[in-house]
């Protein structure tokens, strides 16, 4: 549990940066700071792991004052993520995961153990150990500075900006490997970003910030459906699709269960056969166990059609997807990201249950505006 009581911090000016904070974050809770630059957000996570120093109040970490306790101590008790990452370059990737376990002088065996072990849960090859820093792409590098702050298995994790540098794509995965990762391992976030949808997508709670104080603590949800105030209202953002249908929250609500599909070992010609029976333009293929493998559309129809046979030998594996429980804004999220027609829908085995096409968002969007339609007859009459 991190709890925050009257925490305020002043500078030469006198001023205060942060003024009389009162939080309590729950231990395996993910929370999300945000405001416009200046608000005291980061100065406030900063203040946890006494990178700078409060004026007046007092922070807890798990019932323990962190202004009674050595701070060089209290900082490789605290896992840190920085968006600037910070790996040594003259290190093995092995070396820069568990760095703070040199410090506290662990054996070898126990660093290699740990280092082993926690590669695997970011799915990067056990060989990458070996590696520098500067062989490894950001997206990478970023996940090798989340391991480091997981190496000694802090109970509290402080995360500033850290995705902000890279680009879209990379970045977008990592969110959704973060949160599964802190999911399975409870680890209680504190997390810092100045993204709004960032902030949607990765928050069991949002704090807003402005001039040093808190405007609005709450959960996702709640914040779109009643915004404090307006500056909460402009901060969001009036066109976020989500705020005007608060019912619909998950992908599982507006799915189509009926994907149109076809199994690994179809023939080319059946395939290209059922898309125009169909009238798609491109078909997910799964195995037996309906598992989805990737899709075929007709660009990699054209491309390969005089060489191959089979499905396999031609469809792309490279395809993202949502659970059933995913929020619905992440689904968005995806198919506006990438300009994708559609997301698939999975389940924990990576089985298709489902779909969620541009053209349900668009009628979610139409509900949205018009309702039942008395809104447009309204309109109308108005007009008239």
């Amino acid at each position: 549990m991190l709890e925050f009581h009257d925490v305020t911090k002043r500078y030469g000016n006198g001023k205060p940066a942060v003024n009389n904070l009162n939080l309590t974050i729950e231990k395996g809770e993910f929370v999300c700071f945000i405001g416009p630059s200046g608000c005291g957000k980061t100065t406030t996570m900063k203040m946890v792991n006494r990178l700078i120093d409060i004026t007046e109040g007092a922070i807890l970490v798990d019932g323990k004052n962190i202004m009674k306790q050595d701070p060089v101590e209290l900082r490789r008790s605290i896992g840190y993520v920085i968006q600037q990452i910070g790996l040594m370059p003259h290190m093995t990737i092995r070396e820069n995961i568990v760095l703070v376990g040199t410090l506290l002088k662990w054996t070898k065996e126990k660093k290699d153990e740990r280092a082993r072990e926690l590669i695997k849960l970011v799915n990067l090859p056990e060989e990458y150990l070996e590696k520098y820093p500067h062989e490894l792409s950001g997206g990478q590098q970023q996940r090798i500075g989340v391991l480091r702050a997981l190496a000694v298995n802090p109970p509290l994790i402080l995360m500033d900006e850290p995705f902000g540098a890279l680009d879209p794509i990379t970045r977008d995965a990592l969110q959704e490997e973060f949160k599964k990762l802190q999911r399975e391992l409870n680890k209680t976030i504190v997390f810092v970003t100045h993204d709004m949808d960032e902030a949607l997508k990765l928050a069991d709670r949002i704090v807003i910030m402005k001039d040093g104080e808190i405007v609005q603590v709450d959960t996702p949800e709640e914040i779109l459906r009643n915004p404090a105030n307006e500056f909460v209202e402009e901060f969001l953002g009036k066109d976020r699709l989500i705020q005007g249908r608060p019912d619909v929250t998950t992908v599982g609500q507006i799915m189509n269960s009926t994907p149109i599909t076809v199994q690994i070992g179809t023939t080319l010609k059946s395939a290209i056969t059922k898309m125009r029976d169909e009238r798609v333009d491109s078909l997910l293929i799964t195995d037996s166990d309906n598992v989805l493998k990737g899709f075929l559309d007709i660009e990699s129809i054209n491309n390969n059609y005089k060489k191959a046979i089979a499905v396999e030998e031609v469809m792309e594996t490279d395809i993202y997807s949502v659970s059933q429980d995913s929020l619905l804004r992440d689904a968005i999220h995806k198919i506006l990201r990438r300009g994708a027609q559609y997301v698939p829908v999975v389940d924990e085995s990576h089985r298709l249950v489902g779909i969620v096409t541009r053209a349900t968002l668009a009628t979610l969007v139409y509900d949205t505006i018009w309702g039942d339609g008395t809104e447009f007859e309204e309109i109308v009459a108005h007009a008239e």
